[in-house]
């Protein structure tokens, strides 16, 4: 006679084979969890899942503060200093007239303008001296280019370069130079051509202008003044740059292609190409760091895997009985990665919310650490020595944190939810792949 399926696994009527089985398969599942939870794996299990969502928590408030922190250099060099593109006509038989067109014509550019660059060395009346570098621009860029003007804040005067004489300098060269708004600079050596002077002590320029930016090397040698001074110290050989801003600047070699295809003799970078080692270490740095936190994850996997080959083993004659009423090895497999996938999600969704809700008030977050730690700090002074409290101060380092704007990417936090979530599922898996090694009658007769 054959044997029919008993109630366990009998498929209800109306729901497809596969539903049927996962339905009893997370009832038996669950069932599992509600009696362990009484049990010895109890504090296994919720320990896991707290692993799962701390780890996620910790992924997502490093990784978007670090964001945070190198996205603020590199959106100054490529606001500031580099630009999205740059395209140099020298050479070309295109014109202005008709570069401009094409760009205009093309909906990835978004803003367009020329610029020439040299560099000097600067002295200020009192001595100091610094090397910088020139850049002659349009004097309505401040106004026109909205990315420019975000990451170039004017802290003394402002981005006037309406007299020939003007420039605007970084706020860390003024100090090394010891001038202010007002104030004569000096460009004693300066590159160029032929026509060029290399000394010189009549290139004199008037301070109109301090800024300051994310990055400190762009404050310490960037210096802005007109295509007037360019035509008076840049000499005939200064060679026209023009720089281009994306709307999004992850499209520019397709924009690059464009570029050549249009105009095959002009000379056309992208901002990948400047400063490529800088670039490589913030990546690196990046990829390390998370690597290194990362290792919760391991730790978590491991701690589950072998609870749960503790739950199969403690579970042996449940799984053989199931065996005995028609379940198959896979769907008792199931019954346990259904536990370890469950603890993962919990894990996942808490350690997301959480950290979101920390990387979105990082401020907050690192103003109130501060506070608690200066409390215990003056309270165990205040008891162990109470003379030294006058030098007790809150830490300055935690002001400089919450000044950082997280910087939070959908693609890594995805795929940081979903690596905490997997994690649990595969160690589960693991842990279940010898399942059935006890027979019925073995069991029976252990009984």
């Amino acid at each position: 006679m054959t044997r029919k399926n008993s109630g366990t696994h009998r498929r209800k009527k109306g729901l497809p084979a596969g539903f049927s089985s996962l339905i009893w398969i997370f009832f038996v599942s669950r069932r599992f969890a509600r009696v362990d939870a009484k049990g010895r794996s109890a504090a296994t299990s919720v320990l896991a899942t707290l692993g799962i969502a701390f780890g996620v928590t910790a992924l997502i408030v490093v990784m978007s503060i670090m964001n945070g922190f190198q996205m603020s250099f590199i959106d100054s060099i490529l606001e500031i200093s580099s630009y999205h593109l740059r395209v140099s006509l020298d050479g070309s038989d295109a014109g202005a007239d008709d570069f401009l067109r094409v760009c205009a014509d093309d909906n990835r550019i978004s803003y367009v303008t020329a610029f020439y660059e040299a560099q000097a060395l600067m002295t200020g009346g009192y001595g100091g001296e610094g090397a910088v570098i020139i850049r002659a621009v349009d004097p309505l860029v401040y106004a026109q280019d909205e990315g420019f003007r975000k990451e170039l804040a004017i802290i003394a005067g402002s981005f006037s370069l309406a007299d020939a004489d003007s420039v605007v300098i970084g706020n860390a060269l003024a100090s090394s130079l010891d001038v202010g708004v007002g104030d004569e600079v000096y460009l004693l050596v300066m590159s160029g051509g032929q026509d060029v002077e290399l000394f010189s002590e009549d290139r004199v320029l008037k301070v109109s202008g301090i800024y300051t930016s994310g990055y400190r090397d762009i404050n310490s040698s960037y210096c802005f003044v007109n295509f007037q001074a360019a035509d008076a110290y840049f000499g005939k050989d200064a060679k026209m740059v023009w720089g281009i801003k994306l709307r999004n600047y992850n499209h520019d070699a397709s924009v690059c292609q464009s570029l050549r295809r249009a105009f095959p003799d002009a000379d056309v970078s992208a901002w990948r190409d400047y400063n490529k080692s800088f670039y490589g270490v913030l990546r690196m740095e990046k990829n390390l760091l998370l690597l290194i936190v990362a290792l919760i994850f391991v730790v978590v996997a491991i701690n589950i895997y072998n609870g749960m080959r503790r739950l199969v083993f403690e579970r042996q004659s449940e799984i053989s009985v199931l065996s005995a009423l028609g379940a198959t090895k896979a769907e008792v497999k199931l019954i346990f990665i259904a536990k370890g996938l469950l603890m993962g999600v919990i894990g996942a969704i808490s350690g997301l919310a959480l950290g979101l809700l920390i990387s979105y008030n990082t401020d907050i977050v690192f103003k109130a650490m501060s506070s608690v730690l200066y409390f215990f700090q003056y309270a165990l002074t205040a008891v162990t020595n109470p003379g030294n409290l006058r030098y007790v101060r809150m830490n300055s380092s935690y002001s400089l944190y919450a000044s950082i704007p997280a910087r939070i990417f959908g693609g890594e936090v995805a795929g940081i939810a979903l690596f905490g979530a997997l994690s649990p599922f595969v160690a589960a898996w693991s842990a279940s792949r010898n399942i059935l090694r006890m027979s019925v009658a073995e069991v029976l007769h252990n009984e």
